[in-house]
């Protein structure tokens, strides 16, 4: 029988660390030190409580193969996280891939994998690729995972430059992930083989239809353009989750299709080693996370200078999708 893993992504809404924690740096200290006040020890372990009741209840409740997120601060709330996943799924016992980075307020992009599935055979399997601003930001995260036959599987995890200051005035910096992005994506396919599959995941703080993903990330809506391609081509599998009412986060009560997952053409093709099923690409809105109010967004946990609803979960909803190995 095929192997099948089970993907997800999520941004986990500001992980942060207690408010007087021994493992945040003096410089990052200073620059939330207004924001975190009064964020306690049992208000993280709250949040990391929520946040694991809905992980666990991906993939019909046996949980992802492979999880991306982003906005956690540090190793030590992913070890938590961890945990009390192990506590909810005592099948799994999750492994976590986690660099500090250099983003200004501390939030990092890692990943979560199950490791009788998916390995990371050395070091030199873990990549930071730094997307160049003015101010800090998050950077690249390439894990070259190794498959349950043995093959070679390059998955990016990303987490763009934000809006703030203006979806246009920060556009630039999007542009320049994007191409990052695109570069590393033909460099993976240099080094270990044109046959290599790719997958990149995250929030991309952009839509399927911004010029940072389709221009400068080289991603399209096209199968068949990725696969005829002379260049190498990501096919961005949120295009149809763009043309639906919802989102995957909400911005003055509009949807925003943030959050994506874009495979190469060794992904792609029908008949790839490890294909991407595109039809089984889903928001996910598990029970408890969608607002009942007039618009279906996510229920956040807030902290951080936002009002703490501690029955929350996250300003974003996950994704998840099959991918198949023959």
């Amino acid at each position: 029988m095929a192997p099948d893993y089970y993907v997800a992504w999520w941004n986990l809404e500001n992980l942060f660390d207690e408010e007087n924690s021994p493992r945040r740096t003096e410089k990052v200290a200073r620059v939330i030190r207004n924001d975190i006040a009064g964020w306690t020890p049992a208000l993280r372990d709250r949040k990391i409580a929520q946040l694991a009741s809905v992980i666990a209840q991906m993939n019909n409740g046996a949980g992802p193969d492979l999880l991306g997120v982003c906005e956690v601060e540090n190793r030590f709330v992913l070890d938590l996280l961890a945990t009390a996943l192990h506590t909810l799924l005592p099948g799994r016992a999750y492994g976590i891939v986690h660099a500090d980075t250099g983003d200004a307020r501390g939030i990092d992009v890692a990943f979560l994998h199950d490791p009788s599935l998916l390995q990371v055979p050395a070091a030199d399997a873990v990549f930071f690729h730094v997307v160049m601003r003015r101010n800090a930001t998050r950077e690249i995260v390439q894990v070259n995972f190794q498959t349950h036959t043995g093959a070679t599987w390059a998955v990016f995890g990303n987490h763009w430059p934000s809006r703030s200051g203006g979806q246009f005035e920060s556009a630039g910096y999007r542009q320049i992930a994007g191409e990052t992005l695109a570069f590393f994506h033909q460099r993976a396919l240099e080094v270990h083989g044109p046959h290599t599959p790719v997958l990149a995941m995250g929030d991309f703080n952009d839509e399927p239809f911004d010029v940072s993903l389709v221009t400068h990330a080289l991603s399209t809506r096209q199968r068949q353009r990725v696969i005829e391609a002379d260049t190498p081509r990501l096919w961005n599998l949120m295009w149809p989750a763009a043309g639906i009412p919802e989102g995957t986060f909400y911005f003055n009560n509009e949807p925003n299709q943030l959050d994506q997952f874009l495979i190469n053409v060794n992904m792609a093709r029908p008949d790839s080693p490890l294909r991407a099923e595109a039809d089984t690409v889903e928001i996910l809105h598990l029970p408890g996370t969608v607002d009942q109010g007039t618009y279906p967004k996510p229920r956040p946990f807030g902290g951080m200078g936002n009002p703490i609803d501690q029955t929350g979960f996250s300003d974003h909803f996950p994704i998840g999708m099959h991918v198949t190995e023959t």
